[in-house]
């Protein structure tokens, strides 16, 4: 895929994640306590047909970035749900993956234990939807780790390309930038905040496009 092409599904899936209200304009408090004028919530994926659409832009975008991996691995909750639909598309696609996931909580029955699906071995992608804060990454590194397998790489939806925050403070990087650089991992994102704010500068939606400006306020102000 050329970089044009990658440009263009990119903003594809910002418009789709903007008609399925996934991607939305106002006023929303993040967890580092700003005040964002967007908000994206991966939860309201929420019927057959979206999760499938979903599931096609990360494993378009997976198999463009060339990234090599042997399966995938869903940390709870959320990237349960992405793990399984995505392997699903990568195998109608041709390239069937076995995929993984834990459990909050280990079960003491059955086969007890926190993993869930196929054994955790080779070369392991992670996916979730957002990284906020390399906490998750952080624990799914280290259960794919225990389990004697090698993590390779994280696929995430939206790069908020902003800065992180610890203890009330900005940092000078952001929590994808913290996963390539001290973690070792590369992060393939199926869209990022610059590919937001072309959407929102070039949509003909009057109304969506009005949001433009608070966005790129907000880069500016927080934007890595």
């Amino acid at each position: 895929m050329t970089a044009a092409a990658s440009a263009s599904l990119a903003q594809e899936f910002v418009a789709f994640a903007v008609d399925a209200g996934v991607l939305r304009f106002g006023e929303f408090k993040t967890k580092a306590g700003r005040l964002s004028p967007y908000f994206f919530n991966a939860g309201l994926f929420d019927d057959g047909a979206k999760l499938a659409r979903l599931a096609e832009f990360y494993a378009k975008t997976l198999l463009a970035s060339g990234l090599q991996f042997d399966m995938i691995f869903g940390p709870a909750y959320k990237g349960i749900t992405l793990a399984a639909a995505v392997s699903i598309e990568l195998a109608r696609l041709g390239h069937n993956k076995p995929f993984a996931y834990n459990r909050k909580e280990a079960k003491d029955h059955g086969e007890g234990g926190t993993l869930v699906g196929a054994k955790v071995a080779g070369r392991v992608l992670i996916i979730d939807d957002v990284i906020s804060a390399g906490t998750s990454v952080r624990e799914s590194i280290a259960m794919i780790s225990a389990a004697g397998a090698t993590p390779c790489g994280v696929t995430i939806a939206l790069d908020r390309q902003e800065k992180a925050a610890e203890n009330g403070v900005d940092m000078e990087w952001s929590a994808v930038q913290y996963v390539t650089k001290n973690l070792n991992l590369p992060v393939v994102a199926i869209a990022a905040l610059a590919d937001l704010l072309d959407y929102l500068r070039n949509t003909s939606n009057p109304a969506v496009q009005s949001h433009a400006a608070a966005v790129l306020a907000y880069r500016q102000r927080y934007g890595v």
